[in-house]
């Protein structure tokens, strides 16, 4: 049937008022999803094995989260593989919140160059949400190692190259890249052993078939204490309060030596900024929260809680920072 040229006109502006309550009726699904997040529990992945202080961070950090939002933060370890393989998860997950992961130094900042091949980018596949926390870098030995301080390491190690060893959560991993950065300061020639996460690694350390560990204070400060491990150096610019006696490695003649571990929770790319503020809020407050406050101050770490604009900055300058110990460290996949 043929129809006058008006009524094509009314047809199509009818069609068009149809399409356009269409896409309001979406966005605001769309805008009522997120203000209805979260609604039901919420997975973070942990890229390591438990025992170690990520899993330690992340589990403090989970436990308060669940309390204010109301909703199960389930903590998720999964060792293995430098962090890859749980970086490529979540790239596969929604973006809608409900599956975060623990941002770490190796994961977001050493990764990108020694596993070029992943098969995500770290800057455009992820979305920073906030740091939660930088740990302080302990360097540790066995008691039975038979050294008193750093200098007497220094000489024992280079008395010995090669025939020491030292344990790591893996390649990539915090501990991993400290001692690498110790050994291009001081040129000791120290074996790596990697493992699976600090947990299995600080059980062969604790037991002697290793003799060499660092790793946070969360992790290590009551074998310390215990006098199971000797700390000889933490790897801050200044000492801490948790072990004031022990000396920085840049006052043991390392001038400007610095590695600290730290940790932050980062979401897959695209996901909602509502949500992504709301998470940065949420995580702020739960760092201030007294018992976990004062548990972060007794272990000498400096919490975070910021915007995810500065987050991403500090990324940014730790790849920069970390490319050189890469290189010169010849650090590469296992």
């Amino acid at each position: 049937m043929f129809l006058p040229p008006s009524s094509l006109r009314i047809n199509r502006r009818h069609s068009l008022q149809l399409l356009g309550a269409g896409a309001l009726g979406l966005k605001a699904l769309s805008s009522s999803a997120q203000s209805d997040w979260p609604n039901k529990p919420i997975r973070w992945i942990v890229p390591f094995a438990t025992g170690g202080t990520s899993n330690i961070v992340a589990r403090a950090v989970a436990n308060e989260l669940s309390k204010q939002m109301g909703v199960p933060f389930l903590i998720d370890n999964k060792g293995g593989g430098g962090g890859v393989p749980s970086m490529q998860e979540i790239v596969r997950t929604p973006a809608d919140g409900y599956t975060l992961i623990l941002g770490h130094i190796g994961s977001l900042a050493v990764n990108p160059l020694i596993y070029p091949d992943s098969g995500y980018d770290v800057n455009k596949d992820f979305a920073p949400v906030t740091l939660l926390a930088k740990v302080p870098s302990l360097f540790v030995v066995h008691k039975d190692v038979p050294v008193k301080d750093f200098k007497s390491f220094v000489a024992y190690v280079k008395a010995r190259p090669g025939q020491l060893n030292y344990a790591s959560a893996g390649n990539a991993s915090a501990g991993h890249l400290a001692i690498e950065a110790l050994k291009l300061a001081t040129g000791l020639f120290i074996t790596h052993i990697p493992y699976r996460g600090t947990g299995p690694a600080l059980n062969d350390v604790l037991s002697g078939r290793i003799e060499i560990f660092s790793a946070g204070t969360p992790a290590l400060l009551q074998h310390i204490r215990s006098g199971s491990l000797r700390c000889l150096a933490v790897g801050t610019q200044h000492r801490i309060s948790a072990l004031p006696d022990v000396p920085t490695v840049a006052e043991c003649g390392y001038k400007d030596f610095e590695t600290v571990q730290w940790y932050g929770l980062n979401v897959r790319a695209g996901t909602p900024v509502e949500i992504i503020n709301k998470l940065q809020q949420e995580s702020a407050k739960a760092l201030s929260a007294p018992e976990l406050a004062a548990r972060f101050e007794s272990e000498s770490a400096v919490t975070g809680g910021g915007p995810a604009a500065d987050y991403a900055r500090f990324i940014q300058k730790e790849q920069a920072r970390w490319k050189e110990v890469v290189i010169k460290g010849q650090i590469k996949p296992a």
